[in-house]
């Protein structure tokens, strides 16, 4: 008897539904899709357990006619698709006909529905792709899909499942992410009988994304919008003083379809390098119009991943918002101080006007300028230590979501001020702690501090930039070479792309087995340790394509390693030199790593500290 024969229809079914349907985020994902197919206004999802055991999702949308519901839950049954090539122009979230079958084969499940010509609603229980029972019901128009019991007929797949709090957070994590990406309809979160998230539609964009995450995030984004090659291009970025320490902030919307893609990340990701600091991430919300010809969308079961088929295209058009975008919106981080909580109920005579045969000590007041009201600090976390959802339900705060609107004072919509237009009109008045620079404003009575060493870093760092970005690198001979001894692999390695070294500016040549003898170093990197940098270089080679490619950590190292440090003497003369060689670079906000040069303060921050004004 032969080894090979086929399996049974139940399994086969139960091995498809587990390709579609891997958790409880399956299943919120796949009803949330198909409400918002059947043009639906308003969503509620609610869910206990983290899913496992309770899934509800009620939407207003078209329903289900009488002999539709019949098919329904029969595998590859769909009303989007009807030959091959409705799969190259799809238009609709779903398409495949698989979510509603796989969903009836691991769990039980429970249909309400009605159309706006019927005269009653249906009720229908399924079990195994199958409607076991269905009966006239009076309900609004739209569909109620009820999951109950997931995987209890495969228990093997049921233990794989997270903690309860876990799959929770996973669901909360996608119900923002289309709820954010769709404001044309009003979402509703109920999580173990409690509202953590509701939305109202038809909102502006930016009062939708305020209600979303809240009015920090809000007023430091950037609006875009363009068109070209039949790409429609729109949405928000970050500035430079938003960021994160992931990517959980960056949200694309490809014809109104979530989708994770690095290149695209990477591509806006580019453009904030020495804005922000280092191993930190922009924000972003952007949405992308296009062709449904020109992607496909079937690559993946959770249909979150996505292929072009005219990528740089589209890489060139997003390449180009950003440049046009993000630096005019730079801005000068702000000093300011925490107000006190409570308000001064009577306005104190001025001290000259006290009254003299007063007792003095009965005037004196004392306050505790160390006082937590006065300059309480902040102990919110890092974003790192908290998980996506648990971030969303900070911002959310104590009540059900934001239910109420948010008013157009609330969005701060800041003109960022052009920091070479500041630093045109401030004048340098000294040095403190031999670290910062300060300069003065007296039209604008603003103070500002620069910090010595990454104003110097940029200086110093846009200089080597500029040698390497026109090739004009200078390589310094070695007096004593330097020898280093390499693997197999290494000196292949070497030997393949000997050419890039000497475009580098490094004189290398074989020197016995396995050996190579380094005869002179580019200029730039002064008296480098050079064999730990010919070892770097050589381990990230292949990822070198051009000089202003090798190695920007390395510029910036570099910069850093030249620049003035805090606490060095710097001389008046040597101050002011500073001053206008950072006037004339071409991005003065911020040192190589990310770090802020310059910070404002105004007479109204220092007056209020000093609490003369309240």
């Amino acid at each position: 008897m032969g080894k090979i024969k086929l399996l049974d229809n139940i399994t086969i079914q139960k091995i498809a539904a587990g390709e579609v349907i891997e958790r409880p985020l399956s299943i919120v994902k796949e009803l949330i899709e198909n409400s918002l197919d059947a043009n639906s206004e308003n969503i509620v999802i609610e869910i206990k357990n983290g899913g496992k055991s309770y899934i509800r999702v009620t939407d207003d949308g078209d329903g289900i006619e009488d002999e539709d519901l019949n098919l329904a839950f029969k595998r590859h049954s769909t009303s989007k698709l009807s030959t091959i090539e409705d799969l190259y122009r799809i238009k609709s979230l779903g398409f495949r006909g698989e979510a509603l079958a796989s969903i009836s084969h691991v769990s039980k499940v429970e249909v309400m529905t009605k159309t706006s010509n019927a005269v009653g609603g249906i009720h229908a229980i399924v079990e195994e792709g199958e409607i076991k029972s269905k009966e006239v019901v009076g309900c609004p128009k739209g569909t109620t899909l009820i999951v109950k019991d997931l995987f209890y007929n495969l228990p093997v797949r049921k233990e794989f499942l997270k903690s309860d709090l876990v799959e929770s957070n996973q669901i909360s994590d996608i119900v923002y992410k289309v709820a954010l990406g769709n404001l044309n309809t009003s979402f509703k979160f109920i999580r173990d009988d409690k509202v953590v998230l509701k939305t109202s539609k038809n909102n502006d964009m930016k009062t939708h994304i305020y209600s979303i995450l809240g009015k920090e995030f809000s007023n430091n984004l950037v609006q875009i919008d363009f068109e070209e090659y039949g790409i429609h291009l729109h949405g928000y970025i970050s500035n430079n003083n938003l960021y994160r320490s992931n990517r959980n902030h960056q949200y694309i919307y490809i014809n109104g379809r979530y989708i994770n893609n690095i290149n695209i990340s990477n591509t806006i990701e580019n453009h904030y390098k020495s804005l922000i600091p280092l191993n930190r991430f922009p924000c972003f919300i952007l949405f992308i119009e296009l062709d449904p010809s020109t992607i496909d969308v079937n690559i993946h079961p959770t249909k979150q991943e996505i292929k072009f088929a005219n990528q740089s295209e589209i890489f060139s058009v997003i390449d180009k918002v950003i440049k046009d975008t993000l630096y005019p919106s730079l801005s000068v981080p702000k000093v300011g101080f925490k107000e006190t909580k409570e308000k001064v109920k009577e306005e104190k005579p001025p001290l000259l006007f006290m009254n003299t045969n007063a007792n003095i000590q009965d005037d004196i007041i004392v306050k505790d300028f160390t006082h937590k009201t006065i300059f309480e600090e902040e102990k919110l976390k890092e974003p790192h230590e908290f998980n996506m959802i648990s971030e969303h339900e900070l911002l959310i705060r104590e009540d059900i979501g934001r239910e109420a609107i948010p008013s157009k004072e609330s969005i701060v919509d800041d003109s960022p001020a052009d920091i070479k237009n500041i630093l045109s009109d401030i004048e340098p008045i000294g040095v403190i702690f031999n670290t910062y620079i300060l300069a003065e404003d007296k039209v604008n009575e603003k103070l500002y501090f620069i910090d010595q060493h990454a104003a110097h870093e940029r200086v110093m760092y846009e200089k080597y930039l500029e040698e390497y970005s026109n090739e004009n690198i200078i390589a310094q001979q070695l007096l004593i070479p330097e020898i280093a001894e390499l693997t197999n692999s290494e000196m292949s390695n070497f030997l393949e792309n000997i050419s890039i070294f000497k475009k580098l500016g490094f004189d290398i040549e074989e020197f016995g087995n396995n050996s190579v003898v380094i005869r002179s170093v580019p200029l730039v990197f002064g008296v480098p340790n050079i064999r730990e940098l010919f070892y770097d270089l050589l381990d990230n080679i292949n990822n070198i394509k051009s000089n202003y490619d090798t190695k920007l950590e390395k510029i910036m190292k570099l910069a850093c390693t030249k620049a003035v440090k805090s606490g060095d003497h710097m001389s008046e003369i040597e101050m002011f030199s500073l001053f206008e060689q950072l006037k004339r670079c071409n991005n003065p906000h911020s040192c190589p790593h990310g770090r802020p040069t310059v910070l404002e303060m105004s007479k109204t921050d220092i007056e209020k500290a000093f609490l003369r004004i309240m």
